[in-house]
């Protein structure tokens, strides 16, 4: 089986959603380069640097017929090839080179993301009443740069 992968990293300098392409950044302790949060007292902080997500999801959640896409619900890494749904919280994944995360939490879908969504239907994604479907938490464990196509393992 081939290594799952960074398939896009997505920042918002401005905050919020969409979040945009960007070839590589660095992933620090205090945050994605390139990216901020509009509602700091929800998002962020050290439990929260790194939002992710499966490309794996995205697409099944447009074959439902959802306008989502790749960035649009606020995820800084797009990755591809994980079992998504056997992910839990205390698993750590390794990311290129050096970047070291482990999961912290569920991200809890909200309505800053319902335009992603057919009739603004946001929780699809909830952990709660989806379990797999969520989106991912992570605190940096071990910082450095992470590029498009760097390979992701399972720690």
């Amino acid at each position: 089986m081939p290594h799952a992968i960074v398939y896009r990293i997505n920042v918002n300098p401005q905050g919020g959603v969409p979040k945009y392409a960007i070839a590589q950044t660095e992933i620090t302790l205090t945050g994605v380069r390139g990216d901020r949060q509009k509602d700091r007292q929800h998002h962020g902080g050290p439990l929260q640097t790194v939002s992710l997500y499966a490309l794996e999801l995205i697409h099944a959640l447009r074959a439902e017929g959802h306008p989502i896409d790749v960035g649009t619900t606020g995820e800084n890494l797009t990755l591809q090839g994980l079992d998504w749904a056997r992910l839990q919280i205390g698993d750590q994944l390794a990311i290129g080179e050096r970047v070291l995360l482990e999961i912290t939490a569920y991200v809890p879908p909200c309505k800053t993301i319902a335009a992603s969504f057919t009739d603004q239907q946001f929780k699809r994604i909830s952990h709660k009443l989806h379990p797999g479907w969520s989106r991912l938490y992570a605190r940096v464990l071990g910082e450095g740069t992470v590029r498009v196509g760097d390979p992701v393992d399972l720690a």
